[in-house]
């Protein structure tokens, strides 16, 4: 198993980006769970996140790779599950917004914010039922 240090700074994970887009099996442990994770490291699939999608058998997360560290906003819009939004500054969890609704109007979604350079989704409800906090480590792996 190959590890990456997530705390890289993204500067330097830029060069990464490229073969981040093709990457589909991305582990990231926080704590004692591994989650398999969908990566969106570029514009386009950054902004469609989790749209029209439910997590299956070949993915229970997705990852976002943020191309700056700062303030982050994400909504729900087309979204057909609730999501924990969890923030990630380099290593460290720094916001979770717990079980974000679904929305269907643009102009009726509600903003969910927090600060880092990635930004790891997963169905709602998981971080408080797996004991996931703000302040917790995550680690990730390639294999």
């Amino acid at each position: 198993m190959i590890n990456i240090n997530i705390s890289l700074s993204i500067k330097s994970f830029i060069g990464f980006k490229f073969f981040f887009k093709y990457l589909y099996n991305v582990k990231i442990l926080v704590n004692d769970n591994v989650f398999n994770c969908k990566v969106a490291a570029n514009p386009e699939s950054i902004q469609k996140g989790m749209m029209g999608k439910k997590f299956d058998s070949n993915f229970d997360a997705m990852l976002f790779m943020m191309p700056d560290k700062k303030n982050q906003t994400f909504w729900m819009y087309d979204c057909l599950i609730p999501l924990d939004i969890i923030m990630i500054d380099g290593n460290v969890i720094t916001k979770i917004n717990h079980s974000c609704p679904p929305c269907n109007e643009k102009e009726n979604c509600e903003m969910f914010e927090g600060f880092g350079n990635i930004v790891l989704e997963l169905d709602g409800g998981t971080c408080k039922e797996l004991g996931i906090n703000e302040g917790d480590k995550i680690k990730t792996s390639l294999f």
